[in-house]
């Protein structure tokens, strides 16, 4: 028996309320127009101004205003609803985050052109009445074989695959030898979740049997599945993607780079037989308008995507993996700031199923969640396979006498040497692009800083530019310095990936060598090609920022060499500890993955640093029970809670005003404080000038409630703008 509809259905005349992607007060009361039949959720075109504009439906009207001052709705779009589950993560989110629900919808309508049914496709079939006195040539025989030998096809595919002139298609449509039909929307493969995977240890069966159940029986949970580097967490999550695909739900996974993922995808074309649907921004205006349109139908059984791919509307949805839980990038800075982790686990909570945390060095958050009982933790403690982990080895660089312009320690070239030789494959890891970090004049130490924010250019010398790794000014190397005007007088100062590789290929001229940055290595096709060329052995030596940190497996990798091990633990953000640790832990991951044993080098200069010495001993344990307790003696996250207030603008007069009359009125409330405000670490900022004030709250303080109420009671000029970052990452 089919249920009744149980969503309202607003009629000519009713007023409803429709929400518009725009960063505006709240949603805006229409009249239905005639003969006009909507529900929430409902996609419409509504008159906004001058101007229309395409909102949802978000409920009944609120009564405000009288019916006959309303405008009508135009009307309404012939797309699939956005669910109830998606409107209330919407709502969430946008109170979590403190931004209006209009800016949060906008990135649930991310592709306007998939609000409108596709157009149809002009294909042509053979007439099934073609007059006996139609003469057929050899061209026109060509056509017929090819439509016989399958379906439909364009004019331009008939063309091709007949070898035949557009004018020979033109003269059989006139001579109706050919009809026009519609070319069907190719149907999209699902994954097939009966193939078998590969056969599971003890530990992985264990851990995937727990998740299987838990897709299976539905519900709201959290899982953290914790396992060290080449454990097999991925084989894992697989399973319950397979579960919930059986049951006819949608599986979402998160991945921190989703242009980066060639091998991921490799394993699950191997595991499903074929390969999920892709939402990050390298594709194309088509294929993201269609992936839309296909997760909106609930067409598309699996989707693999960056934190946007959260805002998908995914009618079915019943699983989320967050894979590398703990990345940074998860974490949105720009629009509405939010942490596309912490809003996974409260989509699965709207949705009532389950979430999957994955990581080899989880967050802080997530151990003391799960060790508080919220999460649940599964741990694969082994490599797959037998594989044993890396031996780790700090080099004390402050013995060391490198001269000048080298930054390769004696141990490490003599590893690399042998490593070289006995035909294996080695990574030297800098997190750091470019040729140097620092370009200055030896004359008069004149630094080049970027115009439009408080930074260095860095060189790239293999594109001979100076660049902004903030917003992407690019200017040539100056011949003469603009302070001095001393010729030829720029020295670079320190090393990027370019330099080392520099140095190495003068160390091992005979080695084959490749740069994996994020500026060397753009979009999926690059980064298939980078792992073909590492997987089919045509590079010995890959030199590497932290793109190459995280999920790869190369079974000939035996040897990394972290040339600046301390690089991380600079400045005073307050997870500088942690996120060094975790990626230090994730690029010795990489070495010793198969059947040979690994080695890793760490180049630093305080080698009895807690991180350096948690990596040497392996004492993961003992470290995070240090960070932790460091956390909760100052109350600070995920024992306390943090909100920046980050106040901008062109007029920097006007930007200190602002932030000072904020600390003025800065809310004194018992277990809060407001620290600042104090000149961003980038005071210039593509632009702009930037004031930063920090809320410091015990726990259970609402800082959203104290938050808005702090800001209703300051008039910040038009010129200025305040944005909130709650759970701040990033202190710049």
């Amino acid at each position: 028996m089919i249920k009744p509809d149980a969503t309202p259905r607003y009629l000519s005349g009713n007023i409803i309320s429709v929400l518009l992607p725009l960063p505006l007060g709240g949603a805006y009361d229409y009249l239905a127009a005639e003969g006009l039949t909507a529900a929430d959720g409902d996609f419409v075109t509504v008159p906004l101004g001058k101007r229309q504009a395409t909102g949802v439906v978000w409920g009944p009207g609120s009564g405000k205003v009288e019916a006959g001052r309303l405008k009508r709705v135009i009307n309404r779009l012939d797309a699939p609803p956005l669910s109830a589950e998606s409107r209330r993560f919407i709502d969430w989110v946008a109170g979590y985050t403190l931004h209006p629900a209009g800016a949060v919808l906008k990135m649930a309508m991310s592709v306007p052109d998939a609000l409108y049914a596709p157009k149809p496709v002009a294909a042509y079939a053979v007439n099934q009445k073609i007059s006996p006195d139609i003469r057929l040539t050899p061209a026109r025989q060509r056509v017929l074989d090819v439509l016989a030998s399958g379906p439909s096809r364009s004019a331009a595919e008939l063309a091709r695959e007949a070898a035949v002139g557009a004018s020979v298609i033109k003269g059989m449509v006139k001579t109706k030898i050919i009809a026009p039909t519609i070319l069907p929307s190719p149907p999209l493969p699902t994954p097939d979740h009966t193939r078998p995977g590969p056969r599971l240890s003890e530990a992985q069966a264990k851990a995937a049997a727990d998740i299987v159940d838990k897709t299976s029986a539905g519900g709201f949970s959290v899982t953290l599945l914790d396992g060290v580097p080449g454990s097999g967490k991925t084989e894992v999550y697989f399973e319950a993607i397979a579960k919930a695909v059986e049951t006819g739900k949608q599986a979402l996974v998160l991945l921190p780079e989703i242009a980066l993922s060639a091998q991921w995808l490799s394993r699950f074309h191997e595991r499903f037989g074929v390969e999920p649907a892709l939402w990050h921004s390298e594709l194309t205006p088509a294929r993201r308008r269609d992936t839309w349109r296909m997760m909106a139908e609930g067409r598309a059984k699996v989707v693999i995507g960056a934190r946007s791919a959260l805002f998908l509307p995914c009618p079915d949805l019943g699983l989320i993996i967050v894979d590398e839980e703990h990345d940074a990038s998860y974490k949105q800075e720009d629009g509405v700031i939010y942490n596309a982790r912490d809003m996974a686990v409260v989509r699965a909570r709207i949705g009532d199923f389950p979430v999957v945390l994955v990581s080899a060095t989880p967050s802080l958050e997530s151990v003391v969640n799960a060790d508080g009982g919220r999460y649940q933790s599964l741990h694969l403690p082994a490599r797959h396979g037998g594989a044993a982990m890396p031996e780790v080895r700090a080099i004390d660089m402050r013995a060391q006498n490198l001269p000048a312009g080298r930054w390769l320690s004696t141990e490490l070239c003599l590893a690399l040497t042998q490593t070289l030789g006995d035909g294996g494959q080695a990574m030297l890891f800098l997190n750091r692009r470019g040729y140097a970090p620092l370009t200055l004049c030896r004359t008069c130490g004149h630094r080049m800083q970027c115009p439009q924010c408080t930074a260095w250019l860095v060189e790239h010398r293999r594109v001979g530019r100076l660049q902004c790794h903030h917003c992407g000014y690019q200017a040539r190397i100056p011949r003469h310095c603009p302070a001095c005007e001393a010729e030829d007088s720029f020295a670079a100062c320190g090393p990027g990936v370019e330099r080392l590789a520099e140095e190495t290929a003068e160390l091992f001229p005979t080695a084959r060598t490749i740069i994996a940055a994020s500026d060397t290595v753009q979009g999926p096709r690059a980064a298939a090609e980078l792992v073909r060329c590492i997987e089919e052995h045509r590079v010995d030596l890959i030199i590497g920022t932290q793109i190459v940190a995280k999920g790869y497996h190369f079974p000939l990798l035996t040897l990394v060499g972290v040339v600046d091990a301390d690089l991380g633990l600079a400045g005073g953000d307050l997870r500088a500890s942690e996120r060094t640790y975790q990626l230090l832990y994730q690029v010795a991951g990489r070495a010793g993955r198969a059947k040979l044993p690994g080695r890793v080098l760490l180049q630093t200069f305080m080698p009895e640093h807690p991180v350096m010495k948690a990596m040497i001993a392996g004492e993961r344990a003992r470290f995070l029970e240090a960070e932790a307790a460091s956390r909760k003696e100052n109350s600070m996250p995920p024992f306390g809670r943090l909100a920046a207030l980050i106040v901008s603008g062109d007029d920097e007069r006007a930007v200190e005003d602002a932030a000072r009359c904020l600390s003025r009125i800065a809310p004194v409330i018992k277990g809060v404080t407001v620290l600042g405000p104090a000149p961003a670490l980038l005071y210039l900022l593509r632009g702009k000038f930037r004031q930063r004030l920090l809320l410091k709250a015990d726990k259970n303080i609402n800082v959203q409630t104290v938050i808005d109420r702090w800001l209703a009671a300051v008039k910040i000029p038009r010129r200025v703008h305040v944005r909130v970052d709650i759970d701040p990452y990033s202190f710049m």
